[in-house]
């Protein structure tokens, strides 16, 4: 699945969908050729962020974009998405290879340079399919992030992995390019995509920049 990580990658949030529904905001960046759509729900029950889970997965499956669902490996099981993202803190990333099988995409956040250098000792070729360095930049949609890689940490990480890199956090089309040059294979952007007055022509804008 490693080849699908790549271009633009919209991890969804419903408080900065300004102007849509989620719901339109995903199917929009579908039609705009968005990669991968991750559903991120901090704040919703089980029961919702399942019935969400479902909704999506039906809206993406025609455009065959996979849905990843943020932290939560049960909720990934149960609606049928294609994997999960997880982070430091989140269920280990191989105890959910075991359960999720693998053909599934699972994605794992490194906030700090020991994160990687952890990972490297206890896995040194992990069965991962992306690495998301997290944050580039300072973000607002973030707060209870490390400090902000920049793209120093971003060419960093890229002379350390094989594994395609997924950069997220304060990415715009103003600095997508330096982003993508700096050695990401994939932006992960939220209000970039949620807050657009059209979801479908920031994702195209995005894309353009690959």
């Amino acid at each position: 699945m490693q080849n699908k990580i790549k271009g633009v990658y919209l991890v969804t949030d419903r408080s900065l969908c300004l102007h849509h529904t989620l719901e339109e905001v995903v199917r929009l960046s579908a039609t705009g050729g968005v990669s991968l759509v991750q559903l991120r729900e901090k704040e919703t029950s089980s029961r919702e962020f399942l019935e969400l889970a479902i909704h999506l997965k039906h809206i993406l499956t025609p455009f065959q974009i996979p849905l990843l669902i943020n932290d939560r490996v049960d909720i990934c099981l149960a609606s049928g998405a294609d994997g999960v993202h997880l982070g430091q803190t989140d269920q280990p990333w191989f105890e959910a290879r075991k359960l999720l099988g693998e053909k599934a995409i699972i994605g794992l956040s490194i906030e700090t340079k020991e994160d990687w250098e952890n990972l490297q000792k206890e896995h040194p070729n992990p069965n991962l399919d992306y690495l998301a360095v997290s944050p580039v930049f300072d973000t607002k949609t973030k707060t209870n992030t490390k400090p902000a890689w920049g793209l120093a940490g971003v060419r960093w990480l890229r002379e350390n992995t094989t594994l395609p890199i997924v950069a997220i956090g304060g990415i715009h089309l103003d600095n997508a390019k330096e982003v993508i040059e700096a050695g990401a294979n994939s932006l992960a952007v939220v209000s970039a995509i949620c807050s657009a007055n059209d979801p479908k022509e920031a994702t195209i804008a995005l894309k353009n920049m690959f």
